[in-house]
């Protein structure tokens, strides 16, 4: 299986169904995308990224603390 957003085949199951069978929840450890097995994913062509890409990316600032 790959993951279809990096085409990485470094995912993991994170979670089934708590009725055995009917869905499992996969996550990729190389860009962090999840979906589930009932999911088609598609991820369309301007949102695709490329492993080697991913510590090029900014860092997003962290969100300050809310104003009392």
């Amino acid at each position: 299986m790959k993951c279809p957003r990096c085409d990485s085949e470094t995912i993991k199951t994170i979670s089934t169904s708590p009725v055995p069978g009917v869905w499992e929840y996969y996550g990729c450890t190389t860009c962090q995308y999840s979906w589930r097995s009932t999911e088609h994913p598609v991820v369309h062509g301007r949102f695709k990224i490329k492993p080697e890409d991913i510590d090029k990316l900014p860092i997003l600032p962290p969100i300050p603390p809310l104003e009392k």
